[in-house]
């Protein structure tokens, strides 16, 4: 594991708290060879609510809407300038219930679907296979297909590979080629179903060890030959017993990943507004986003354990803010708005992977278009990009960066009897050489003053971008988009090796150096 040392300090009350010392980060000068991979900064899109219908499609014939193969070009446009690396589809619990097959061919004669899980509505199966995948080469990111487990057989999930990835001839890629692909798209990310412990089937980790063993193994040749990248469905939050599972049960030729899923709540039984929320629902949702960080270590150690030799990934492919549905709406669409909060759990989460990049290597944020903590917002012809955007652009520095190891000393954020460190980073250096290191302050009231010590690195020249607004609660609206814009930011103060940082309260701070 990166040695990210996170020292927990409570701020004191004296003539000299006005100081640094309270906060403090350190590049550390120790070699990394580990590269923050850059699938950590995918994106899930479900069969949910309007996340694809209404969301990513509206029809090739929508003459209202500017469209690409009825796919919105806004955005695309928006997608690529955030640069996803990859896009999971089509679910979620919906991928367990989704036949393939009936999802291409002449779109007048696919059969059409009942949404059970989300909402209970008819789709038309009108968005399939080579839609979202020929849509995936339009974003220029990689598809990451999830496999139905719960309700669909071995044979299927094998038809399935064999027709978007084989390139000689076989009934499956005789019958891509009837449906208008010559070429196959070369899939390689392969969920094995989808929260096999809940809506994927209510299985026992043990059974779920033993299905997947007879999936994989009909997915791929002996040797793997096409390099599938097979993830098997993984713990909710801190069921370390379903990862010990699988790590036990499962030989690392089988799997390359293993999923995790957590979301911050506060409460499922009573989630609260995605706007109108107390300052104790705030804390509380940062602290469920903290205890990432928790999650990642423990399943880390219990990977390390079986696979000392890091042949398997962790793949934390569903993470987020989950809060009650904006009023008015349909209560299985999961539409929610995205305010400051949200950009908070962006930049907290995003810098909790990057320190864990040694085993962390795909993460998915749920989800990429009104559903969840969403980038992207519809209604008609218009479209919004919220916090969360803003942040995943800001650190899309970071991708496919060597990742420079820190330590981290923080005041602490307390509300009551509990507390979590107001701070958190990351830092990493790209191929040209500039390092940048992402900073959030999480205390909705205090501004910080932070000295970092750049230890080895030689710095010329200081530049900064900021994500922040005067209110917590703060959001881009249709009438009003602009509201939350990342602005240039040039607070940090070079002197010698170090930099002196003042981050506003509920801020996101990126820093290039160079």
């Amino acid at each position: 594991m990166i040695n990210v040392k996170l020292k927990l300090s409570i701020a004191l009350l004296s003539v000299c708290s006005f100081s640094y010392a309270q906060n403090h980060i350190k590049l550390t000068d120790q070699q990394s060879e580990v590269t923050i991979n850059k699938h950590i900064y995918g994106h899930f899109a479900e069969h949910l609510g309007r996340c694809i219908y209404d969301g990513f499609y509206v029809g090739e014939t929508n003459d209202s809407i500017s469209n690409t193969a009825g796919v919105r070009n806004d955005v695309i446009e928006a997608l690529k300038k955030l640069q996803i690396p990859n896009l999971r589809w089509p679910g979620g619990c919906f991928a367990d219930t989704y036949h393939w097959k009936d999802g291409i061919g002449p779109k007048e004669n696919r059969p059409s679907i009942v949404n059970n899980w989300w909402g209970g509505v008819t789709e038309d199966n009108s968005f399939g296979t080579h839609d979202f995948l020929n849509m995936c080469e339009l974003l220029g990111t990689e598809a990451y297909l999830a496999g139905n487990v719960g309700s669909g057989e071995v044979q299927e999930l094998a038809d399935w590979v064999q027709y978007v990835n084989f390139s000689g001839k076989s009934p499956m890629s005789d019958l891509r080629r009837e449906n208008g692909r010559e070429e196959p798209w070369n899939v390689k990310f392969w969920g094995v179903g989808n929260e096999a412990w809940g809506c994927g089937g209510n299985m026992t980790a043990e059974y779920y060890s033993d299905i997947y063993r007879k999936y994989a193994t009909f997915m791929a040749d002996w040797d793997n030959s096409g390099g599938l990248y097979r993830i098997a469905s993984g713990a909710s939050s801190a069921d370390y017993h379903w990862t010990e599972t699988l790590m036990k049960k499962v030989p690392s030729h089988l799997m390359k990943g293993v999923a995790l899923h957590h979301y911050a709540v506060i409460n499922w039984n009573q989630k609260g507004s995605s706007t109108d929320y107390t300052d104790e629902q705030y804390f509380k949702t940062m602290q469920s986003a903290w205890f990432m960080n928790e999650l990642v270590e423990k399943h880390t150690a219990i990977m390390d354990k079986y696979d000392p030799q890091g042949k398997v990934d962790l793949v934390v492919d569903e993470w987020g803010g989950w809060y009650e549905v904006d009023p008015g709406t349909n209560p299985g669409f999961l539409y929610q708005q995205n305010t400051m909060r949200d950009a908070m759990i962006a930049g907290m989460t995003l810098n909790i992977f990057n320190n864990h990049a040694k085993r962390v290597k795909m993460a998915n944020l749920a989800q990429t278009i009104n559903v969840l903590q969403a980038v992207i917002l519809t209604k008609g012809k218009d479209m919004i990009l919220t916090p969360t955007y803003h942040v995943m652009e800001m650190y899309k520095v970071h991708q496919d960066a060597i990742l420079i190891p820190i330590e981290l000393q923080s005041d602490n954020y307390k509300y009551g009897e509990d507390a979590i460190p107001a701070l958190s980073a990351s830092a990493s250096k790209d191929k040209q050489g500039k390092v940048h290191i992402s900073v959030v302050n999480v205390d909705p009231n205090e501004r910080k003053k932070v000295s970092l010590d750049l230890g080895a690195v030689h710095v010329k020249k200081v530049a900064g971008r900021i994500l922040t607004t005067n209110d917590l609660r703060e959001h881009n609206t249709f009438e009003q988009p602009k509201t939350v814009l990342p602005k240039e930011y040039n607070e940090a103060k070079l002197q010698g090796n170090r930099l002196e940082v003042d981050i506003p309260a509920h801020s996101v701070v990126v820093l290039e150096l160079i």
